[in-house]
């Protein structure tokens, strides 16, 4: 179908036969360490990836538990977003957090 724009006077197309596919998703991980405080797992939990207090403190147990724990769910650039901002804030307070993502 084409329309003419008469704001602009150029010639526009609908293409309703194209098919959207969602976006790869991809899981944020953190691992456990012997340095990092319990404190500071939840404390970043809570700010970077807004997780409420008591899935905080759970997510953080299985961190200290398991060696790792799952932080979401989010687009790559998403993803390495909150990573760097993760890794960012655990080098200024000193501690050596990592954080992954893989493929969901």
């Amino acid at each position: 179908m084409t329309e003419f724009n008469t704001h602009t006077g150029d010639e526009t197309r609908e293409d309703n036969d194209v098919e959207l596919e969602p976006p790869a998703m991809y899981q944020v991980l953190m691992h456990n360490d012997h340095y990092t405080t319990m404190d500071f797992v939840v404390d970043v939990l809570e700010t970077v990836f807004r997780k409420p207090a008591p899935e905080a403190v759970r997510i953080m147990l299985n961190i200290h538990e398991q060696g790792v724990g799952h932080c979401g769910v989010y687009t790559a650039e998403i993803a390495e977003a909150k990573i760097a901002t993760v890794h960012q804030k655990a080098r200024a307070h000193g501690y050596p957090l990592r954080c992954t993502m893989e493929p969901e």
